[in-house]
């Protein structure tokens, strides 16, 4: 049983789920994360709605420049 693939698959999840804990920490300090104009919140009491459509589109945009960046070839 050849275990070469499987380590490679296991260091590469690893290593995303290190980028993705990072991301998560660093947008815990930026304050106008999720809230920005065009972002959806509702608030009634016990019930809590957040849409953040302009922050997933800034997010979506800054993501597609650095991954055309880095995987041009």
């Amino acid at each position: 049983m050849a275990t070469e693939p499987l380590g490679r698959m296991l260091l590469y999840i690893g290593i995303v789920l290190v980028l993705i804990g990072g991301f998560f920490i660093l947008m815990a300090k930026i304050p106008w994360f999720g809230r920005l104009p065009g972002d959806f919140i509702y608030n009634n009491g016990r019930l809590s709605i957040i849409i953040p459509i302009t922050t997933m589109i800034l997010v979506s945009l800054m993501l597609t420049v650095l991954l055309n960046l880095v995987l041009r070839r």
